[in-house]
């Protein structure tokens, strides 16, 4: 069985010179987004950029940050297409492609099978809005996946078209809900 640390491994490039602005923010919701689409600004410190991780494209982020949709927190990956710069809060990784497929890997982190061993090894502390673990245990964190690249490769494909469904099924019924509630209107007029 593969972990975490087999497949990648953490980040430690900090922006010392500056030279990237762009800061990102990982949402449970939406992924990795840039704080200024996410808050409508930049929320981090200039003065501090220098000491956040270098973020590429296809890097992974852990926000420890707890939410309902993300009990232990949210881990995603920077499908942005550029690179940016996120506050030393979040544990970034870098994936060898080589060893697993990226969107098997997504998908893995979608689900929860993950969680059970977070749970055991880690703790929400003194603040309950995050959960803390320690690096080395993360690292250990087991990655279920088929051995065959090939057949991760079709899971995540599957998957993606999947949601891709779901969302034109999502976009038709608000179209129908929006069709139903102006004949209402217009019937009761």
């Amino acid at each position: 069985m593969q972990t975490l640390g087999s497949i990648s491994y953490k980040v430690l490039e900090k922006n010392l010179s500056k030279a990237i602005t762009q800061v990102f923010t990982n949402s449970a919701e939406l992924g990795i987004i840039n704080q200024q689409d996410f808050f409508g600004r930049n929320i981090a410190n200039e003065a501090s950029i220098q000491g956040y991780y270098v973020v590429k494209p296809n890097d992974y982020a852990y926000n420890p940050r707890i939410s309902t949709s993300a009990s232990v927190g949210p881990i995603n990956r920077n499908k942005l297409g550029y690179w940016g710069i996120m506050s030393p809060l979040y544990y970034i990784f870098r994936v060898d492609g080589e060893k697993i497929n990226y969107d098997y890997l997504d998908y893995f982190f979608k689900g929860k099978s993950w969680y059970p061993v977070m749970y055991s090894n880690g703790n929400s502390g003194a603040r309950s809005d995050r959960f803390s673990i320690n690096d080395e245990t993360f690292a250990s964190l087991p990655i279920l996946s088929p051995v065959n690249k090939h057949e991760q490769k079709e899971i995540g494909i599957f998957l993606f078209t999947l949601d891709n469904q779901i969302k034109k099924n999502d976009n038709k019924l608000l179209k129908i809900r929006t069709i139903k509630q102006s004949l209402l209107q217009k019937m009761f007029a």
